[in-house]
């Protein structure tokens, strides 16, 4: 016996008794200590492990209390065969060989196929550069918050709450903080009866699909979108309708409206991360009620609206009860916690009841219990702001780092906030290639044609989240994926070797920028003007409303043009090489990369530029970046 040694893990997160504890009950089960044979004494097992003796001592103390191992007088002490007798033929040995198996292929009637073409790799927090939603670095989450949680949850007094049989009911408690705490904030009001907890938000979309939607049921979901709603909608047998999306989210299309249910995600529609307006929710609302709809609202992110005031839920705006709404707790707290609930009319939620049954009465209920002080505590509440704090210094990082370094090679869909953003490339990119080389390089991106209801229409799109990366990593790992577009785009986009114009001088950049503005393209869409003084002083409005205005400094240093904002581009000082085509200029960085490019008119004549003319010159200054002229 003095062969069959256990090894112990260095990385372990329990004692070294527990630890060694642990060790020992794995080999007994598995029969790598067999009845009849003696085990090592407590000196050798200890020298074995190089740990002290009285480890040891206590260790087999333990085991003999718990019955696995009993101690014969001077003889030792032995695995407990009576410990093994209830396991049936178990010999602890391994099966080698099986019979032919049954041909399941024929047993198997039903299966849910859907081929990814995205998977998150397993072992994504090794890459430096992950730019994916909803996976998260691990220093988001609330340890110490949801320990204190699970503390109060595993009091005696609370285990005799929740451990009894509740008849498929779910706990209470958290039902009461779900409706007074988490609803009010959507807008929502309900009672207990009209609330159901589910296994995540996934189960909850199962579970309506199964009971809502049949052959002759016919779905609208937004296209692109996200893709469990297709699986769980053509898994019931129903029809689906690809919905397009524009700028306010979910089109009201005569399509949409011909639908029997309308799935939808208004807070920010996933992958676009666009928010539904106000106009299209009451026009989605209005057409439901006129051709007796029924819409599924599916809120994954609490609208987390960074340049905006949030929206009240679709379920909040309906005045009649037509809409189903599903959330869940934080996706951080998810992939371990798989909370998610259900609000309905109580018409609707007893036969989800019914139904949850045949799988899986309610999720464990000490989880239940755990959220519900997680909740009482004020940590959920703490939990979100830090989180919204955390994301939105990480999106508007995200946003500022693809506007200064990707602009002549994408374009973004406009988004308000969310925790990624919806990036499009030139059609001769290959999007599977282009992130499987970013992956060689520790960059990871999302490829977004599982979104699409046709995976050939979203060749061209991917995603970049900022859940699972520190935001000091952003910048550079953008940085280092412009490179890698360039040089995969046969698009070629001008450097300063090779531009059109007249590149100039110190002197001639005062005499042709001074007292100008700037109307500058910005890779999300909206238009961006730049008032350079003849004081050094710069001004700058970006947005349709000038809702992100900032200002600086600009100066000059031999044949470059500098400048500083006060927020924009880091704050960080800048040195420009100009080059000028007529009235169209050219920013090339000191590495030669064209970073900025747009059109000068007299600050002067800008009160009678139009903005729809605005619009026009700084999209025509972007599209010329490809290009390299302006013909």
């Amino acid at each position: 016996m003095e062969s069959a040694l256990i090894f112990l893990d260095p990385n372990t997160d329990l004692s070294l008794q527990a630890h060694i504890r642990q060790k020992m009950v794995e080999a007994i089960v598995s029969g790598v200590f067999p009845v009849g044979k003696r085990l090592p004494s407590s000196r050798k097992l200890a020298e074995q492990l190089s740990v002290a003796r009285n480890t040891i001592v206590l260790v087999y103390e333990q085991l003999i209390d718990e019955g696995y191992v009993v101690s014969r007088e001077r003889s030792g002490i032995f695995v407990n065969a009576k410990f093994l007798e209830g396991r049936v033929g178990f010999d602890g040995n391994l099966v080698s060989e099986r019979r032919e198996s049954a041909n399941w292929s024929r047993v198997v009637r039903r299966q849910a196929v859907h081929k990814k073409q995205f998977e998150t790799p397993p072992n994504w927090q090794r890459f430096p550069y992950p730019f994916l939603d909803g996976v998260f670095d691990q220093s988001l989450y609330p340890a110490k918050e949801w320990r204190e949680a699970s503390r109060q949850a595993l009091t005696i007094g609370q285990i005799k709450q929740w451990a009894s049989e509740t008849g498929g009911a779910d706990d209470p408690m958290l039902i009461e903080e779900i409706r007074t705490k988490i609803l009010p904030r959507r807008g929502i009001q309900a009672s207990s009866d009209e609330i159901m907890i589910t296994v995540g938000v996934q189960q909850a979309l199962y579970l309506l699909s199964n009971m809502l939607v049949d052959s002759t049921t016919s779905v609208a979901v937004e296209d692109p979108g996200f893709p469990g709603f297709r699986h769980v909608i053509e898994h019931s047998g129903g029809r689906v309708i690809p919905i397009d999306v524009d700028d306010e989210g979910m089109q009201v299309t005569p399509a949409a409206r011909r639908a029997d249910i309308v799935m939808t995600t208004p807070s920010h529609q996933i992958p676009m991360a666009v928010t539904m307006s106000m106009p299209r929710r009451h026009e989605l609302l209005a057409s439901a009620q006129l051709n007796d709809q029924v819409v599924v609202e599916v809120d994954f992110e609490l609208e987390s609206n960074y340049l905006g005031k949030p929206h009240p839920s679709l379920k909040g705006l309906s005045a009649e009860d037509r809409v189903i709404y599903v959330s869940g707790l934080s996706k951080l707290l998810a992939p371990g916690l798989r909370l998610g609930f259900i609000v309905a009319p109580k018409e609707v939620i007893k036969p989800l009841r019914r139904l949850s049954s045949l799988m899986v009465k309610h999720p464990p209920l000490n989880n239940q219990r755990t959220a519900a002080f997680f909740l009482s505590l004020g940590y959920y509440d703490s939990f979100i702001n830090q989180l919204h704090r955390e994301f939105e210094r990480r999106w508007i990082a995200l946003r500022r780092a693809v506007n200064y370094y990707l602009l002549p090679f994408v374009d973004v869909a406009p988004a308000q906030g969310g925790t990624a953003l919806w990036l499009r490339v030139s059609d001769d990119v290959d999007v599977g290639y282009l992130a499987q080389a970013a992956a060689a390089r520790g960059i990871l991106i999302e490829p977004i044609g599982d979104y699409f209801a046709d995976q050939q229409a979203g060749q061209n799109y991917f995603r970049l989240g900022v859940t699972s990366i520190p935001e000091e990593r952003i910048r550079e790992g953008v940085d280092q994926l412009r490179d890698l577009i360039e040089s995969v785009s046969e698009e070629r986009v001008e450097s300063l070797a090779d531009a059109q114009g007249v590149r100039l001088s110190g002197e001639e950049i005062i005499s042709r920028l001074a007292g100008k503005t700037m109307l500058c393209p910005i890779a999300y869409g909206d238009p961006c003007a730049i008032d350079i003084q003849s004081d050094g002083q710069l001004n700058g409005k970006a947005g349709y409303a000038n809702e992100d205005c900032d200002s600086g400094e600009w100066w000059i240093e031999g044949s470059y043009w500098c400048r500083r904002w006060t927020r924009w581009a880091w704050g960080e000082a800048g040195r420009y090489h100009v080059v000028l085509l007529d009235n169209v200029f050219k920013l090339f960085d000191e590495q030669g990369r064209l970073i900025d490019q747009g059109i000068l008119v007299n600050s002067d004549t800008l009160a009678t530029t139009s903005e729809d003319d605005r619009l026009q010159a700084t999209n025509w200054t972007k599209t010329q970046a490809l290009s390299g002229s302006n013909a």
